[in-house]
């Protein structure tokens, strides 16, 4: 974290408009991370169409930014947002902060979350929760535990005492959410194989079909709206969104890294593993051109990359908490093992998960993942 800026100056609350203003908001992190080693610079052009209005996110939710400034230097930055898709699941008062970075300075800290908060009431959100990088589908919490690694692709990061001036700020912790770090060449225990067993002529995975891609990244939709629906802050992905992502895993991952269960010939759960990107993403420093793309394919092809993660798992909830709902999550965690090791890839994340899911993480604790590192979700009602 920079430490060239001094607490008493005065703070400049800027909104942000226009291409240069979201420019500007984008690069606030270099300009306070560059000397912190766990930081990952994310790929600029690919924050420029997540702020953009190309963001399929934008079709039912608004935002606003700011960058707060001393001495015009960009000292932090916040975000608010409102999403109908949230408000029509769990009230019309309900709103997010998100994009949260600051100096390690009280004063400029509570000025970033009271013009949040602001610009929140305006908007008729008094139950206010975060931090949402926009939505519950996207970056979202704060680290509070597991500071001493980078964090993984598409997951988010922030300095330990983040914590302490939120809480100082009124808010209060909501849910925690979990990491599990887990080896690829882990052996399935004995009671694992049994049940596997049991449904073995029932269940059939497969590998994703490319030549059929749009209907299988549909057919995934589906399962995890249908899975993740009960959990805490569910907010379904459109088919617009979903699409968008699916773009993403077209060119990222071989088909075999993505996996489909089916259950008596009927898609019930899926499994969607990235190679770690971060790996690659410090040594770019953000730009893509001119060579920040080969060097990623490169990358990506050579097998160099020696991490991944697993951001998208679902099973359909009528197999929630039964043994071939154990089943079905054990497949399609086992299935693209070998094709993973193959590629290079010893170690995988498995983000985020509930606290509260037990049934998954006893899974996966079973198998010899293990909690590394914990996200938090604060919440704050304003009078």
């Amino acid at each position: 974290m920079s430490s060239n800026f001094q607490a008493g100056r005065k703070i400049e609350i800027i909104p942000v408009s226009g291409f240069r203003g979201i420019g500007k908001f984008i690069d606030v992190p270099w300009q306070l991370f560059a000397d912190d080693p766990v930081w990952v610079p994310p790929l600029r052009l690919e924050r420029r169409l997540h702020l953009s209005r190309f963001n399929p996110y934008f079709k039912h939710a608004q935002w606003q930014g700011w960058i707060a400034c001393q001495d015009n230097q960009p000292v932090g930055r916040i975000s608010a947002q409102i999403d109908e898709l949230h408000r029509e699941r769990y009230g019309t008062d309900t709103g997010h902060f998100g994009m949260l970075e600051s100096i390690r300075d009280e004063a400029v800290f509570s000025h970033l979350i009271q013009v949040a908060e602001s610009w929140l009431i305006d908007h008729g959100a008094y139950q206010i929760t975060g931090p949402f990088n926009f939505s519950i589908n996207q970056e979202c919490g704060l680290l509070v535990q597991g500071f001493d690694t980078p964090p993984v692709f598409m997951m988010p990061y922030s300095p330990e005492w983040y914590a302490g001036l939120l809480e100082q700020n009124g808010y209060r912790p909501c849910r925690d959410l979990l990491a599990y770090w887990l080896k690829t060449d882990f052996e399935p225990p004995s009671a694992m194989q049994a049940i596997d067993r049991k449904y073995q002529h029932q269940i059939r995975v497969r590998p994703l079909q490319r030549s059929r891609f749009n209907e299988e990244i549909e057919i995934m939709r589906d399962i995890f709206n249908d899975a993740w629906s009960d959990n805490w802050g569910f907010v379904p992905f459109t088919k617009e969104e979903f699409a968008e992502l699916g773009s993403s895993l077209r060119w990222l991952v071989p088909d075999e890294f993505i996996q489909i269960a089916e259950m008596d010939g009927v898609p019930v759960a899926f499994m969607a593993v990235l190679p770690n990107l971060n790996e690659v993403l410090p040594a770019l420093n953000g730009k893509l051109f001119p060579f920040g793309l080969f060097r990623l394919i490169s990358k990506l092809k050579s097998g160099l990359i020696t991490t991944g993660r697993v951001p998208l798992m679902g099973v359909r909830r009528q197999f929630h908490n039964t043994l071939p709902g154990i089943a079905l999550a054990f497949k399609v965690i086992d299935a693209p093992r070998k094709f993973i090791k193959s590629r290079g890839i010893g170690h995988v994340e498995l983000s985020w998960i509930l606290e509260d899911n037990q049934s998954m993480r006893t899974i996966l604790e079973k198998i010899g993942g293990r909690e590394y590192k914990r996200y938090r979700i604060y919440e704050k009602t304003l009078a």
